[in-house]
């Protein structure tokens, strides 16, 4: 049964270190101080409410409005003892978002005449314990294969199985926290790049800048074309299958795939089918692409005045015509302490320039 923090642990409370991604899991650190003097029972009652498998939700509220920042199972628990009088000992917690309990097991499992869709969604159904509710994007070309052609067999965990058939078609796989405590939204498709941006991140300009710093590193070998074979069985004969340009939306307005020399990358003989070889050289186009320009930076949340989310689209300003605009919002970690709230953010595209006139503020 969940029960909101106790005294006890929010008045030990020092840190709070929350990172969401597109990629792996997401997680958080908790750092709690106590004193070992006068009172030496209270690490005991703290280590009892902090112990490894309790679920733990973080909310965070911010202009008024509650958040959840974070949903997931402590895996990792510390004791930093103090050695000196008068300084306080120190307990870390670590915990991973809810899809660690998709972890823990290795199977080998058939999944005869099912497509990956209906494989995804299973998969994620036998957590609904958690409140996971799962949203499946079905790729191209997705059919059930006939149990005489193929069957498909997982070996390993739910998470390795989901994640492999992920990285096959370029998708991505997370867990987002909320809209409420206590419920959870599974994603398995491309990332998603389309919807409203959030509010624009400002650079060089006064104070209306809401950044302590930012990077941008355009890395000119991360574009690549692909191309493989595989074999026609109706004429005999091999057959080239190549990546066609990317269906996720452009956010820049120069993709890196019109630079004057582009990685040509070979798609490893697997003894795939045709949609299984599209898929393939399509993964490795648009996973290339979005590791093309890169921005790094740490957002002062105060003067952010909101709250920036992983796997959305952000607006960008002040940097030129070239880093100006939308770009795919990453990764955020969420570093909380007393009187100080900062979001470290990991920004995507494709290439240089903008592909809209204004960035909103």
């Amino acid at each position: 049964m969940p029960k909101p923090a106790s005294r006890l642990l929010l008045e030990s409370l020092t840190s709070v270190e929350v990172t969401n991604s597109d990629t792996g899991r997401s997680g958080f650190q908790i750092v709690f101080s106590v004193s070992p003097s006068g009172k030496s029972d209270l690490d005991y009652p703290l280590l009892k409410q902090v112990k490894q498998f309790n679920r733990v939700v973080l909310v965070v509220t911010f202009n008024g409005k509650p958040h959840v920042l974070s949903d997931g199972i402590i895996t990792n628990q510390q004791l930093q003892p103090s050695t000196q009088p008068g300084v306080p000992s120190t307990i870390t917690v670590t915990g991973e978002d809810v899809s660690v309990m998709m972890d823990m097991e290795e199977k080998i499992e058939k999944h005869p005449s099912q497509n990956q869709t209906a494989i995804t969604t299973k998969i994620i159904g036998k957590y609904a314990k958690y409140g996971i509710i799962p949203k499946v994007k079905p790729p191209s070309g997705d059919k059930p294969p006939l149990p005489t052609e193929y069957i498909p067999i997982q070996y390993g965990t739910d998470l390795q199985y989901i994640l492999e058939m992920a990285e096959h078609n370029g998708y991505v796989f997370f867990i987002s926290p909320g809209p409420v405590p206590l419920t959870n939204t599974a994603y398995w498709g491309p990332p998603p790049k389309l919807g409203v941006p959030q509010s624009a991140i400002s650079v060089n300009m006064g104070w209306h800048s809401n950044v302590d710093s930012i990077n941008f590193q355009y890395d000119g070998l991360a574009a690549s074309q692909a191309s493989g074979e595989l074999l026609d069985c109706k004429k005999n004969k091999p057959k080239e299958v190549k990546s066609a340009k990317s269906k996720s939306p452009s956010l820049a307005s120069s993709s890196a795939l019109k630079q004057p020399v582009v990685r040509k990358r070979l798609l490893p003989p697997q003894g795939l089918n045709q949609s299984q070889a599209k898929a393939g050289v399509q993964s490795i186009t648009d996973t290339s692409l979005g590791k093309v320009l890169t921005v790094e930076g740490v957002l002062d949340a105060q003067k952010y005045g909101s709250l920036l989310r992983a796997r959305g689209l952000v607006g960008l300003r002040g940097a030129g015509k070239s880093y100006d605009g939308l770009y795919y919002v990453k990764s955020v970690t969420h570093t909380l302490e007393v009187g100080k709230y900062k979001q470290s953010f990991v920004l995507t595209r494709e290439g240089l320039g903008t592909t809209v006139p204004v960035v909103k503020v």
